[in-house]
C-alpha cells in the first residue's frame, strides 16, 4: 500500500519537473557569435526552417517563429562553415528596407524576412498578401503585395488581428 508521504513526494517531484520543463521552453538561446562554427549553431539551434543561398557561397539559415511567433533569426554562415552574423530580422528597419527596394521579388523577400506568418489570396486581382508579427507594443504587422509574378507591388503596416480577438469582449 503506498504511503499519503510517499504519493506527496512524487507529485511535488513531478510537478518541479513539470514546471523546470516549461521553465526551459521559454528560455531564449543567445544568437551565436561571428566565428561559431555550424555544427554548434545546429547543435544549439536546431534545424532551421529554411536556408537562404547568398553570394559568396555564404549559407543563410532561418530560424522563424510564425506564424504567431513574432521574430525570425537569420544566421549567415560563410563558405569556410563560420557564423558571419546573426541577426533578429523581424523590425522596422528591414521593413523600410523591402519597402525600398524597387522590383524586389518572393525569393528576395524571403531572404530577408524568412517566411511570412499568413499568406491570404488576393482575390479576383491575383497574387498574394503576406504578413509578418514583429516585437511591438503597437500590435501592428507589416504586409506586402506580392502580384502573380512574384514582384512586390506595395507594403504597409496593419492591425493584427490577433490583437483584436483578445480584446474582444464576447
Amino acid at each position: 500500500m503506498t504511503s499519503r508521504r510517499s504519493t506527496t513526494s512524487r507529485v511535488t517531484r513531478l510537478a518541479a519537473a513539470l514546471v523546470g520543463l516549461l521553465l526551459g521552453a521559454c528560455a531564449v538561446t543567445p544568437p551565436p557569435q561571428p566565428g561559431t562554427a555550424r555544427a554548434e549553431v545546429l547543435r544549439t539551434w536546431g534545424q532551421p526552417s529554411a536556408h537562404h543561398a547568398l553570394p559568396g557561397g555564404v549559407d543563410r539559415l532561418e530560424y522563424a517563429t510564425g506564424p504567431y511567433g513574432r521574430t525570425t533569426w537569420m544566421i549567415d554562415i560563410d563558405a569556410g562553415g563560420r557564423v558571419v552574423q546573426a541577426r533578429q530580422v523581424l523590425g522596422e528597419a528591414e521593413f523600410e528596407a523591402v519597402m525600398g527596394t524597387p522590383g524586389l521579388r518572393r525569393a528576395g523577400v524571403l531572404r530577408r524576412l524568412g517566411a511570412p506568418g499568413e499568406k491570404r489570396r488576393m482575390g479576383w486581382l491575383g497574387g498574394e498578401i503576406w504578413s509578418w508579427r514583429y516585437p511591438t507594443n503597437d500590435c501592428l504587422r507589416f504586409e506586402i503585395s506580392l502580384a502573380l509574378d512574384g514582384r512586390v507591388t506595395g507594403s504597409g503596416y496593419g492591425i493584427d488581428p490577433a490583437c483584436d480577438r483578445r480584446h474582444d469582449p464576447k
